[in-house]
């Protein structure tokens, strides 16, 4: 005698299923305007760091493991909740607790914090999305598949396309957990360390704002503020130095292409 076939679940059934796998993604999305506005529009800020300076100063004297420990996890809610100022917060590793230190921590919390959104993004809607795409679509994301960890090498090493992005585009084609963290972690290496190293020499930076502020504010101005700038770090050379590397991150996909052109042609 053979069973019966189990019922086809419940349409009112399909609705709560969206809704947890949204829960995680609205959760972040909440979070991140809360941050958004207890932060202020300005994001991680050098004003921030030199109105908190002597505090920080001391509680890395002091708890130096702690601190590191506290850059990361604070690096890792910065890139879930794409809290402006991540550069800046790369330099400030650097300034705070050296080049090696400061890059390695840096490195840790933008992968671990772009691991989690990914996660986050590829259980609430990147299954789904897919699914509604169509044909063409399903086809480019299975192309991305293919050579995920060449193309995810190439978008972390040029600066140029928004971080947030790149940790969401790969959990919307339904990349692989694997190749996403081992591109990610590779490929934000390089920026890391030429971050980290200008926040070596931040102090100098600290005192040119200062005096430029305290210049201000004795004008008489309303309009006083200090400043970092992140393209005085991401200079054209450096830019350059980094898309060449993002391009030899894709040799081999091309190699790959033209292997499979010519043995159709055969």
């Amino acid at each position: 005698m053979t069973a019966a076939p189990a019922p086809a679940p419940a349409p009112a059934d399909q609705p709560r299923g969206l809704l947890r796998r949204l829960l995680p993604l609205l959760a972040v999305v909440l979070l991140a305007g809360i941050a958004y506005l207890a932060i202020g529009r300005g994001g991680l800020s050098l004003e921030a760091l030199v109105s908190h300076r002597a505090a920080i100063d001391a509680f890395v004297t002091e708890h130096r493991v702690l601190a590191v420990l506290s850059y990361i996890g604070l690096y890792i809610a910065a890139v879930a909740l794409s809290v402006p100022g991540a550069v800046f917060l790369t330099v400030t590793g650097g300034f705070l607790f050296g080049l090696v230190v400061g890059a390695a921590a840096a490195v840790i919390g933008a992968t671990s914090g772009a691991t989690l959104i990914f996660l986050v993004a590829r259980t609430a809607l990147g299954e789904p999305l897919l699914r509604r795409a169509g044909p063409r679509a399903i086809k480019h994301a299975q192309g991305f598949r293919d050579d995920a960890f060449s193309y995810l090498l190439f978008l972390r090493l040029v600066p140029v396309f928004p971080f947030f992005l790149v940790n969401l585009v790969p959990a919307f084609a339904g990349v692989r957990l694997g190749p996403f963290v081992a591109a990610t972690g590779l490929g934000v290496i390089p920026a890391a360390f030429v971050y980290a190293l200008a926040g070596t020499g931040l102090d100098s930076v600290i005192t040119a704002q200062k005096n430029a502020h305290n210049d201000c504010l004795a004008a008489g101005r309303a309009d006083c503020h200090l400043t970092f700038d992140a393209s005085d770090i991401l200079t054209p050379q450096l830019l350059g130095a980094l898309v060449a590397l993002g391009l030899l991150a894709l040799v081999p996909v091309v190699v790959k292409r033209l292997r499979a052109r010519r043995r159709a042609s055969l």
